[in-house]
């Protein structure tokens, strides 16, 4: 990747579901170090977008590059490989096993290792994992069982997973669902703080919109499967077309307290 190029860029993208185009030739990029929002009313196509760029959809026409590397037509597992992982809208991750052996499968993953069913990984790479959770505020909770975790600690878990193939692209999938608001908030700061640190780049969907102008660096709003606003927090908040789609959701786009500041 040449100084300046985007990390990841979107062109042409476009899906349809029998005479329903749900996503109608969409452009946009994403660059290193940056938080990436992607919102839109019930519909829009943000599902479908999404599930584009990770591979669990294949695109009717158009390109995905990650670093000027042709993502489109490849499996998941394989974009993985490329540097990209992702979280899910409900948290994946093994109930049966305590926090540091859901980060230490992962490495196992990540490493091109096989285990078998069986077999568990609890001296795999056991220091490394207890970093990643480091980096998460998990460490001191690692030999606790994640079936017993709080949600927003089985949250913070999953990022930490998401972590162990040192992605350049991370995908959130509505990160903050079933949180409480100070959980939600306390998250995604946590995400934003590895962005700056790492270097990485952060595509979310998300319904809160008091995550999203907050935390986001940019915004791009997707309306019946287009493309029809991009641009910061305080530009999306006042676009017109932004404000009519949303109109009738119930939607506001009020400065969120972050954005506030103090009183």
């Amino acid at each position: 990747m040449s100084a300046g190029q985007p990390l990841l860029e979107v062109s042409g993208l476009s899906k349809s579901f029998g005479g329903v185009k749900a996503v109608d030739g969409i452009d946009f990029t994403l660059a290193a170090g940056e938080l990436l929002a992607l919102i839109g009313p019930n519909g829009a196509g943000k599902s479908t977008t999404f599930n584009m760029v990770n591979g669990q959809l294949a695109a009717d026409t158009g390109s995905i590059r990650l670093g000027g590397e042709e993502m489109t037509g490849r499996k998941p597992r394989e974009i993985w490989r490329m540097g990209v992982g992702r979280t899910f809208q409900i948290a994946a991750t093994f109930s049966s096993l305590t926090v540091v052996e859901n980060v230490q499968m992962a490495l196992v993953s990540a490493d091109g290792k096989l285990y078998s069913m069986w077999r568990r990984a609890a001296d795999y790479r056991r220091s490394d994992a207890l970093d990643l959770l480091d980096l998460v505020g998990m460490a001191g909770q690692a030999d606790r069982p994640c079936s017993v975790l709080a949600y927003g600690d089985v949250k913070r878990v999953e990022l930490a997973i998401a972590m162990a193939n040192r992605p350049k692209l991370l995908l959130m999938d509505e990160p903050t669902a079933g949180m409480a608001p100070r959980e939600r908030n306390e998250l995604m700061a946590l995400t934003k703080s590895l962005v700056v640190e790492r270097g990485i780049a952060v595509l979310f969907t998300e319904h809160s919109m008091d995550v999203v102008f907050a935390h986001a660096d940019r915004i791009i709003v997707l309306a019946r499967g287009r493309l029809i606003a991009e641009g910061g927090p305080a530009a999306i908040r006042d676009h017109p077309d932004v404000q009519q789609v949303y109109f009738g959701s119930g939607k506001t786009f009020e400065k969120s307290a972050a954005e506030k500041g103090p009183s």
